[in-house]
């Protein structure tokens, strides 16, 4: 940093969380503003175009005017960013949440330039280190922004300079980040393309007519009911005997519930199928669909540093499992839980079903873990259903449309284990299903090798962003 620099705490050049007037509260045409819903991360954006009666906002609001810096307190949304220069509002003042701090330059000082400070991943860290409050509540305390340390350069034209390069900078980045997402997005819709023509038998066309002798679908259905009504019935005679108790007839195979058919009258019109193929109940199969834990059975303060996997809704990815977040429990807290028992095999989807599904299949490492609640397992029990079929099935369109209609929650849209045991299933030969995964990999091999290429790119430039921000505040970058 260049000697003429000096650094000051922040609240010698801000009023941090100022407070309004009395008089203030008889104006008419105040906007409210919930700004965790609104704040835009990357481009400090804010949306104040809603004007209504302040009558509107009860109690507990935080003020702000024009040219303050909204600074979020809370988990996740100081990580994540949230923050904004409050635009013009026409000499009118603002009324929101209280989950957020306002900091109010003084004189001389550029709002922007303390909004590319406080947004700064050097910044955040720090204010993550200071949180106080309970787990999964934590907010940034008032007095430790009031003690932050800002760099300043010797003037105010400075502070304009350092703005005008940094927003020089970061609008390059922007451009390229956009192309990569433009490609990103591409290449999601090719995906979903392949995997819809793959559940609808289009691409092993070709193949079927090179096998015309393979057991047909329903034929397959057929034996695998089969088997597992005779599963159950030896199941049954085998808690019978260890009883003490022989039937004297067959009356006791009524007690069997025969799995509900498709019924497709009250679905989304579904795709039409080959010759050879059926549509069937996902709960039709030999599948076990169950959720994790709910409530005070599984708590925050139940993670431990290592111990037993927990598989959560952040390792469900759109394209595959992301094995970066980790969760754990203790070996006693699993016994008590492992009714929830889930490992490499076991397909795991979100209850969550907003703009698409999203489904993996737990790969070789997860040995032994727990899925949380809100993270179903789909567990086929059956070698005549290939496991990545049924995963392929769940995370298309076709899938998606049947289960959207079935949401519930208004805040965040979720199914639950019934709905998803109706939702229906294309059926092929066991065969054709072994063909149609081995395409599906041979066509996206590539694609998911971009894919790995683009989320590196975008984690550079988000690298790059914050490596541009460091030079501007150590005086390096005008």
């Amino acid at each position: 940093m260049s000697n003429n620099w000096r650094t000051v705490p922040l609240s010698e050049i801000a009023d941090i969380n100022p407070r309004l007037g009395k008089n203030i509260l008889s104006d008419d045409s105040l906007y409210t503003f919930v700004p965790m819903a609104s704040v835009g991360a990357a481009d400090g954006r804010i949306d104040v175009s809603t004007k209504r009666p302040y009558v509107e906002v009860k109690k507990g609001f935080t003020s702000f005017q024009s040219g303050d810096v909204l600074f979020a307190k809370i988990t996740p949304c100081m990580e994540n960013g949230k923050m904004a220069v409050v635009p013009d509002l026409e000499n009118h003042y603002g009324f929101g949440s209280t989950e957020f701090h306002v900091i109010r330059p003084k004189d001389g000082i550029d709002p922007k330039y303390v909004y590319y400070f406080v947004s700064s991943s050097d910044f955040r860290r720090e204010a993550g280190h200071n949180m106080t409050g309970a787990v999964g509540q934590k907010r940034v305390p008032t007095d430790f922004l009031k003690q932050s340390l800002i760099p300043l350069p010797p003037t105010p034209e400075d502070q304009k300079r350092i703005v005008a390069e940094i927003e020089k900078q970061f609008s390059r980045l922007d451009e390229a980040v956009a192309s990569l997402k433009r490609i990103q997005a591409n290449l999601k819709r090719y995906k979903a393309a392949v995997l819809k023509a793959a559940v609808e038998g289009k691409l092993t066309e070709q193949w079927r007519k090179d096998h015309p002798n393979v057991e047909p679908a329903d034929q397959l259905l057929k034996r695998i009911l089969a088997e597992r009504r005779a599963k159950w019935e030896a199941e049954e005679l085998a808690k019978m005997k260890a009883k003490g108790i022989k039937p004297k007839d067959d009356s006791w195979k009524k007690k069997y519930k025969e799995p509900v058919g498709p019924d497709t009258a009250n679905l989304p019109e579904l795709p039409e199928l080959p010759e050879g193929w059926v549509w069937t109940r996902l709960g039709s199969l030999p599948v076990d669909v169950f959720d994790g834990p709910f409530g005070s059975n599984l708590k925050s303060t139940d993670y431990v540093s290592s111990g037993v996997r927990v598989i959560r809704l952040e390792n469900i990815g759109s394209s595959g499992f992301i094995d970066g977040k980790e969760s754990f429990i203790t070996e006693q807290k699993y016994e008590q839980l492992k009714k929830h028992k889930v490992g490499h095999g076991d397909i795991i989807f979100s209850s969550f079903v907003a703009n698409e599904t999203r489904v993996v299949m737990l790969p070789g490492h997860i040995k032994k873990a727990i899925n949380k609640a809100d993270c179903f397992c789909v567990r086929i029990n059956d070698e005549a259903i290939n496991k990545r079929y049924i995963e392929t099935f769940l995370a298309t369109r076709t899938a998606y449309e049947q289960l959207v209609g079935e949401v519930h929650g208004a805040t965040r849209p979720r199914i639950n284990t019934t709905q998803l045991k109706d939702c229906h299933v294309s059926m092929s030969s066991l065969a054709e299903q072994n063909e149609i995964v081995s395409e599906i990999d041979r066509r996206l091999s590539v694609t998911e090798e971009l894919e790995t290429t683009i989320e590196t790119n975008l984690k550079r430039a988000e690298r790059l962003r914050q490596t541009i921000l460091q030079r501007a505040f150590s005086g390096g970058l005008v």
